[in-house]
C-alpha cells in the first residue's frame, strides 16, 4: 500500500479516536533508516538532522577536507551535505575520473566516519550551485544530448555511467554498509511533478526522467532512503504524501529549498521577484509540509546560510546581511516550525578556483558562509554553535507536534510572538519566541505562559522579564530532560549539558548584561561557586527544587547543588569560546561521551587515554584553558598516583600532544593555560618576501599573421550545422564546445581576402564577459563586459590594417562560464562574424584555440575546468618547472602601454613556522579606469579572476597544499589590457589569519602541483 494511502487510512481511524497515530515508513529494502511524521530513525534512534553544505570540488585539497569536518563537527552539526560535480569527474563523454587529486571522492566518507558525521549526497546530475552548467559537463552542452534534465534517450545515455559511479561510490558507504552516508537525493530543485499543481495534473516527461534516475540508483546499490529538493514552496513535487494518484516520480522523503533572504548579495534580483518579501521576514514552513508530505519529517534540505556575491556585487560580499542576528532568528523560526532537519548552505564555501563559476558569480564563493573562504571562522559561525549544541542535546525536538502559535495567548507583550512545540511522549515544551514583526528591531521585554508538569506558570517568577533584544528570537524550554535530571523551566536559553560521573552540568547562556531564570527539579538549595560577570544571583526554594534568578554580565559562572547537578552561565561572548567536544564517532554521542572546553579559537576532537585528557585544536597567543571532563575512576587509578588523584591536585591535559598545567577548580573543572611561541599575523607576514623578480613574455603571438596555427593547440571550426537550440547568425558555427573547449577562455583566427573594411562581430560569452579583436596584428577594439550582458556586439572599422592577399582576424573572448537552469545549453562563441565594407568577402576559414588537449584532460590532478585557451596555459607557462630563464625581466606593475597580454611568472619561496595553520591570500589592483581582465596562477591552479571595472574582488585567497608552506612556489599573472591605454596590475601577499594547530595544512600534498612536460609543446 502507499504511503498516501496508509496515512489517508489510519488519519481517518485516528480522528475519531480522537488522537493522531502517524505511520513508521522504511523503503522496503531495509530499516536502517526509516521515518515518520517526526523525525529520522537511525538503527532504532530518533535523529534531528543537523547539517551544512560542503563542495569538495571547491577546495581541492584533500589534505583539508579533514580541517573543514573538524570545525563542522565543533560547531554542533551531526552531518554534512555534498554536491558532487559531474563536469569536474568527466572531461568528455565515456571519460570518468574518480581517482586523481580531489576527483577522489572515498577520502570524504572515511574522514566522515572517522570523526562521526552523517553524510547528504546529492549527485544531481545537474546541480546548479552557482557552477558552470550547473554541473553538468561542458561536452553535454552542444544540443547532441538533447535539451537535459527529461527522458531523452540521448541525454540518458550521458549521465548514465556518472550517476552509476556516484551511487556505487555512495553505497558502499552507507549507513546500511556500515558506514555514514544517510541520504541520496535525485536530481536537484527540479518541481516539475506537475503541469498543474494544485490540479495534480502529472508532467509525464519530468516523471520518466525521476523514475529513470531512481531506478539507477536502486540498481547501483543505493538502498538508504531517497531524497527531493523542492525548489519552492508551490511546486509541491516528488511526495508519496501529495501524488495521491500515483502517478510515479515520488522519492522516499519530501525536502523543501529556501533562500528566505535572497540568494545573492544583489537584492535587486530577489525584490524583483514577484512577492518577494521585506527585509527579515521569517517564513511558515510548517502548513506547506502539512499540505504536502504530512506523513514525513519536516526537512529543509537546503535553507539559506548566506548568499553569493555577484560580480557587481560588494567587496568581500555582504555577510552582514545573514550575519549573526540573522541566524539567531532565522535558524529558531525554523525549530517553531517543527523542522526536524536541516542543511545550511553553505558551511563553506570555498573558492570558484579555475573554470567553475557561472557568470553571474567570481572567483570567491565565500557565500557569507559560517566557515570563511579563508577557512576562518565567524561570529556566525559562533552563532550557529549555540543553537547547534542545543539542538544536540534537547533529544526531545525529535519527537514534537505544534502546541500552538500566538501573542496574547502566550505572553503579556502582543508584540511577541511564541511558537509552542509539545514532545509528544515526554510532554516537554518548547517556546519559541520573537517579535511578531520579525523586520522591526526595537527592545522587547514580556512575561511567558508555560505548560509545565507542575500545571500552567507565567515566567519569570523572580527575575525581570524576558527579553528580545532588536533583531534575536530564543527557545525556552519546560520540562527538559538533562541526563536524569529535569529543568521544569527556564526563561534563559540552554546551550547544551554534559552528563559527567551520572550527573549533568548545564549550560545557559544569555546575552551579555541580560537576567535569566530556571526551575531545577529535585534540589533543595543551591550555592555560587564561581561568580565572573553574574549579578543579582536569588534562589528560591520552591515545592518541587530550586528557582534561580541571576543576571550575567560578560564571563561565566558557577552554581553547584546539593543533588549533584552544576550550572554554567555564561553571556554571548563567553558562549562563543565554549566548546563541546565528543569523545567517540558516534554521530548520536550520547550527553554522557562528552565534554566542556572553555578559551581555545577552536576544539577539533578530544579523549580520555589512560587517564589524560587528549586535546587538538586551535588558538592564538596565551589564554586560560578550562575543561569539564568526564573522571573514570578505574582508568584514572591505573595511570596516576594516588596523589594525582586528590581533590585540588593536578590532573593531565595534553593540548596538541603538550603537556599543560592545570588546577582543578573548587567545582571540579579544570583550569591553565596555553601559550606559545610568539607567532602572529605581523610575524609571519614578515617571512614572505615581496614579489618582486618577475619574468615576462608577450603572451597574445596568435595577433598577429604571420602566427602559425597549425600546431595540436588549434582545431579548424568548420561545422555548417549544430544541434543546438541557439543557431548562428553566419556560418560556420563558432561555438567553442563544439570543438571540445568547454572553459575559461577561447581564441579565434578567422581568415579572408579582399577588399573588406570592416567587421561586425556578436560574441556570447556570458553575463560580465568581454572579448577584443585584431586583424593582422592592429588592434580594432573590445567590448569590456557588463553584469547585465551575455552578448556582446561592435563593428570594428579595419582602418588600413588589411593587405593584398590573405589576412588574418583575431578574436579573444573571456568566457565566463555556462548559464544553469534553461540556459544550459546557450553556446560560448561568435554569433556572427560579418565582414563589411568594399566588396567584403566571406571568411575563408577559421580555427579555435581552448584548453591544451581539448577534452584528453592532459592534467588530471587539476582536472579539466582549471584551464583556458591562454597561450601561457596552452604552453603551460603556469606551471611549476617551465623554465623561463630565456625570459626578460620585467614587473606586472609596469604591465603594458597598449591592447595585448603579457604573463608573468615569478618564484615565492615560503618557510612558515611550523605547528601553525596560516591563511594566505593574494592582493590585486590596478589603476582606476584600467580596462582590464587578469588571471592568477598559483603552482598551476588558476585561483583569481581579476575584472576591477565589472568586479569589487581583490583579494584572493590561496588554500595550503596549493601553496607549498615550505617550499617554492610558482606565481602566474596573465595581463589582458583591452585598450590602447594599456593595463598593469600590482600583487601582494597577505597573511590573514595564524593559530597554532594540530591541523599541518600543507604536508603531504605535493603531488597535488605536477609539474609542467614537454608535451606542452605541441600546442603553441
Amino acid at each position: 500500500m502507499r504511503l498516501s494511502s496508509i496515512f489517508t487510512a489510519v488519519s481517518g481511524l485516528l480522528a475519531t479516536a480522537g488522537a493522531q497515530q502517524w505511520p513508521l515508513h522504511d523503503n522496503g529494502l531495509n530499516e536502517v533508516v526509516q521515518w515518520d511524521h517526526y523525525s529520522l530513525i537511525v538503527n532504532n534512534e530518533r535523529v534531528f538532522l543537523w547539517t551544512g553544505e560542503f563542495h569538495y570540488w571547491r577546495l581541492p585539497v584533500p589534505e583539508l577536507w579533514i580541517d573543514i569536518f573538524q570545525k563542522i563537527k565543533a560547531a554542533g552539526f551531526n552531518g554534512f551535505s555534498i554536491y558532487s560535480h559531474w563536469g569536474y569527474h568527466s572531461a568528455a563523454d565515456g571519460e570518468l575520473d574518480f581517482e586523481s587529486g580531489a576527483h577522489n571522492i572515498t577520502r570524504i566518507f572515511t574522514i566522515a566516519k572517522d570523526l562521526g558525521l552523517y553524510v547528504i549526497v546529492r549527485p544531481g546530475p545537474y546541480i546548479n550551485a552557482e557552477s558552470t552548467g550547473g554541473g553538468f559537463p561542458g561536452w553535454l552542452l552542444t544540443g547532441d544530448y538533447g535539451t537535459t534534465r527529461n527522458n531523452d534517450s540521448r541525454y540518458t545515455e550521458a549521465w548514465a555511467p556518472y550517476m552509476a559511479a556516484m551511487a556505487q561510490i555512495s553505497a558502499e558507504h552507507a549507513v546500511t554498509n556500515g558506514g555514514n552516508v544517510i541520504l541520496y537525493q535525485i536530481e536537484n530543485e527540479y518541481g516539475q511533478q506537475w503541469t498543474d499543481v494544485d490540479g495534480r495534473v502529472p508532467n509525464n516527461t519530468a516523471i520518466d526522467y525521476m523514475e529513470l534516475l531512481e531506478a539507477s540508483a536502486r540498481r547501483n546499490g543505493i538502498d538508504i532512503p531517497t531524497l527531493a529538493n523542492n525548489p519552492n514552496l508551490g511546486s509541491k513535487s516528488w511526495s508519496q504524501d501529495y501524488d495521491i494518484n500515483d502517478v510515479g516520480g515520488d522519492v522516499d522523503i519530501y525536502s523543501l529549498d529556501n533562500y528566505p533572504s535572497c540568494w545573492s548579495c544583489d537584492l535587486s534580483v530577489c525584490t524583483s521577484v514577484n512577492g518577494f518579501p521585506p527585509e527579515f521576514t521569517t517564513f511558515d514552513y510548517y502548513t506547506n509540509f502539512q499540505e504536502t508530505a504530512p506523513t514525513q519529517p519536516l526537512i529543509l534540505a537546503e535553507f539559506q546560510g548566506g548568499s553569493y556575491n555577484p560580480w557587481n556585487g560588494p567587496q568581500g560580499g555582504c555577510r552582514n546581511n545573514t550575519g549573526p542576528n540573522w541566524v539567531n532568528v532565522f535558524y529558531r523560526n525554523n525549530i517553531g516550525n517543527k523542522v526536524a532537519g536541516q542543511n545550511i548552505y553553505m558551511a563553506f564555501g570555498g573558492t570558484n578556483w579555475g573554470g567553475i563559476p557561472f557568470p553571474l558569480v567570481g572567483t570567491s564563493y565565500d557565500y557569507s558562509a559560517p566557515i570563511a573562504e579563508t577557512r576562518k571562522l565567524t561570529d556566525k559561525y559562533s552563532e550557529t554553535k549555540l543553537l547547534s549544541y542545543f539542538v544536540r542535546a534537547a533529544k526531545d525536538l525529535t519527537k514534537i507536534e505544534k502546541a500552538g502559535n500566538g501573542t496574547t495567548n502566550f505572553t503579556n507583550n502582543p508584540s511577541v510572538f511564541a511558537q509552542a512545540l509539545r514532545d509528544v511522549d515526554t510532554g516537554s515544551h518548547f517556546y519559541v519566541t520573537k517579535h511578531k514583526n520579525t523586520t522591526l528591531t526595537s527592545n522587547l521585554t514580556f512575561k511567558l505562559n508555560m505548560t509545565t508538569s507542575l500545571g500552567p506558570m507565567q515566567v519569570p517568577q523572580y527575575a525581570p522579564e524576558i527579553a528580545i533584544d532588536g533583531r534575536q528570537a530564543k527557545i525556552l524550554v519546560t520540562d527538559f530532560a538533562a541526563g536524569d535530571d529535569t529543568l521544569i523551566y527556564s526563561t534563559a536559553e540552554i546551550l547544551t549539558f554534559s552528563v559527567q560521573n551520572g550527573k549533568p552540568i548545564i549550560v545557559f547562556w544569555v546575552p551579555t548584561g541580560e537576567s535569566g531564570e530556571f526551575y531545577l527539579k529535585g534540589a533543595k538549595y543551591g550555592s555560587v561557586s564561581r561568580c565572573e560577570g553574574c549579578a543579582n544571583v536569588g534562589f528560591h526554594y520552591a515545592d518541587e527544587g530550586v528557582i534561580v534568578e541571576f543576571m550575567q554580565n560578560q564571563g561565566m559562572s558557577v552554581l553547584e547543588f546539593d543533588n549533584g547537578v552544576r550550572a554554567v552561565i555564561a553571556d554571548r561572548s563567553t558562549a562563543y569560546n565554549m566548546w563541546q567536544p565528543t569523545l567517540s564517532n558516534n554521530p548520536q554521542a550520547p550527553m554522557n561521551e562528552t565534554m566542556l572546553v572553555k578559551g581555545p579559537y577552536l576544539v577539533r576532537s578530544a579523549a580520555v587515554e589512560h587517564g589524560v585528557i587528549c586535546l587538538t585544536g586551535d588558538y592564538s597567543g596565551a589564554g586560560d584553558l578550562e575543561v569539564f571532563a568526564p573522571l573514570d575512576d578505574e582508568d584514572w587509578h591505573s595511570s596516576l598516583t594516588h596523589h594525582h588523584r586528590k581533590v585540588g591536585a593536578s590532573r593531565m591535559v595534553h593540548f596538541n600532544g603538550k603537556a599543560v598545567a592545570m588546577r582543578q577548580t573548587k567545582y571540579g573543572s579544570l583550569l591553565g593555560s596555553l601559550s606559545a611561541p610568539n607567532v602572529s599575523v605581523e610575524s609571519v607576514q614578515a617571512t614572505i618576501p615581496e614579489l618582486t623578480e618577475w619574468k615576462v613574455q608577450d603572451a597574445l603571438p596568435e595577433r598577429y599573421a604571420s602566427y602559425n596555427d597549425s600546431g595540436a593547440g588549434w582545431r579548424e571550426a568548420g561545422k555548417n550545422s549544430t544541434l543546438n537550440p541557439w543557431k548562428p547568425e553566419t556560418y560556420p558555427v563558432l561555438y567553442g564546445d563544439e570543438y571540445g573547449f568547454h572553459y575559461q577562455n577561447l581564441l579565434w583566427r578567422g581568415r579572408f581576402s579582399g577588399e573588406a573594411t570592416g567587421v561586425y562581430l556578436n560574441v556570447i560569452g556570458g553575463a560580465a564577459s568581454g572579448w577584443s579583436a585584431w586583424v593582422n596584428g592592429h588592434f580594432l577594439g573590445s567590448t569590456y563586459g557588463n553584469i547585465s550582458l551575455a552578448e556582446t556586439n561592435a563593428t570594428l572599422s579595419f582602418g588600413n590594417a588589411t593587405r593584398e592577399g590573405e589576412n588574418v582576424l583575431f578574436v579573444i573572448q573571456d568566457h565566463m562560464g555556462h548559464d544553469q537552469t534553461v540556459g544550459v545549453l546557450n553556446p560560448r562563441g561568435i554569433l556572427n562574424a560579418t565582414l563589411i565594407g568594399g566588396e567584403a568577402s566571406n571568411f575563408t576559414s577559421w580555427k579555435v584555440a581552448g584548453n591544451a588537449g581539448g577534452q584528453a584532460n592532459i592534467d588530471p590532478v587539476r582536472g579539466p575546468i582549471n584551464e583556458g585557451g591562454l597561450h601561457a596555459e596552452r604552453l603551460g607557462w603556469h606551471l611549476p618547472g617551465f623554465d623561463d630563464s630565456a625570459w626578460e625581466s620585467g614587473s606586472p606593475q609596469d604591465g603594458l602601454t597598449e591592447a595585448g597580454a603579457k604573463f608573468y611568472r615569478t618564484n615565492l619561496p615560503l618557510d612558515l613556522p611550523e605547528g601553525i595553520d596560516a591563511s594566505l591570500a593574494f592582493e590585486l589592483n590596478a589603476p582606476e579606469g584600467s580596462k582590464v581582465r587578469a588571471q592568477l596562477y598559483v603552482n598551476g591552479y588558476m585561483f583569481g579572476k581579476f575584472i576591477p571595472h565589472v568586479g569589487n574582488q581583490i583579494e584572493f585567497p590561496v588554500f595550503p597544499g596549493i601553496l607549498d608552506y615550505h617550499g617554492n612556489n610558482t606565481i602566474g599573472l596573465n595581463i589582458w589590457a583591452q585598450d590602447d591605454a594599456g593595463a598593469s596590475v600590482s600583487v601582494k601577499t597577505s597573511v590573514l589569519g595564524v593559530y597554532q594547530s594540530s591541523l599541518d595544512p600543507s604536508a603531504g600534498t605535493e603531488y597535488l602541483r605536477p609539474g609542467w612536460t614537454s608535451e606542452r609543446l605541441r600546442y603553441y
